[in-house]
């Protein structure tokens, strides 16, 4: 059966009315700037000669996926983050290859959600030194923090990003770190490992930061001063608070 370029957006479209009243602020604040980049790439896909089974299996797995991918941009794939640690271990040597100035050993200070962390650090390779310092900015560790734009929880999830990752309790310390974790590594593959492009985009939303058009770390402090002032502080303060938990 022939997919229909007109009727995929239509119901992409109305899946993506039902979710955009809660998705904004800190952890994928701009998905909506990213819908019209998405469908372009799914119509352009369409187009290029796809089969149709293998153009149906695309919508079937993005749709269960919480339209997790319209949050994220047209680079993510639903298909990462299976349970295989493939993905974990590339992200790992990623981040080894691009890391610059104090080097992780990937031992880090304990905190009271040790076990979380850890076990959120093997699944999706991101450094646990890294995932402390997001929490440690974003909550201060309090796991039934709310802020003033409705985020939730020990990494701030938005009830819109939540959803998407599959998140019941944004208060539950073992899906919020899961799922917050799930979504920095997302950030981190996204833009090739860059830790402070990740950053921002976790806090400022991928979509606002690829408008930017930069292409790496040293690009983005170049042009730091057109993103919104929590976004330009949200950097250093992450990277500080790291520096308290690596060993």
């Amino acid at each position: 059966m022939q997919i229909d370029p007109r009727s995929a957006r239509q119901l992409l479209e109305l899946q993506l009315s039902n979710m955009s009243n809660q998705t904004s602020g800190s952890a994928a604040a701009d998905s909506t700037n990213d819908f019209s980049d998405v469908i372009s790439g799914l119509l352009n896909t369409n187009a290029n000669g796809g089969s149709d089974s293998e153009n149906q299996a695309i919508l079937s797995k993005r749709s269960n996926d919480g339209l997790l991918w319209l949050q994220l941009g047209s680079t993510y794939s639903p298909d990462m983050h299976t349970g295989s640690t493939t993905h974990a271990n590339a992200l790992n040597a990623v981040l080894a290859s691009s890391a610059a100035g104090a080097v992780d050993s990937g031992k880090s200070v304990p905190t009271d959600f040790e076990s979380l962390i850890a076990q959120a650090s093997i699944k999706y390779g991101v450094p646990e030194s890294l995932i402390k310092a997001v929490i440690d900015t974003e909550s201060g560790f309090n796991p039934n923090v709310v802020s003033s734009a409705g985020a939730k929880g020990l990494m701030q999830l938005m009830d819109g990003t939540a959803a998407g990752l599959g998140v019941s309790d944004s208060f539950d310390p073992a899906q919020n770190i899961d799922a917050g974790t799930k979504y920095l590594s997302l950030q981190l593959q996204r833009f090739g490992g860059q830790e402070k492009m990740a950053l921002a985009a976790y806090n400022a939303g991928p979509g606002r930061l690829s408008r930017l058009g930069v292409t790496s770390d040293n690009e983005l402090m170049s042009m730091l001063h057109l993103l919104p002032v929590e976004t330009q502080n949200y950097i250093s303060k992450v990277e500080r608070a790291r520096s308290k938990y690596m060993l």
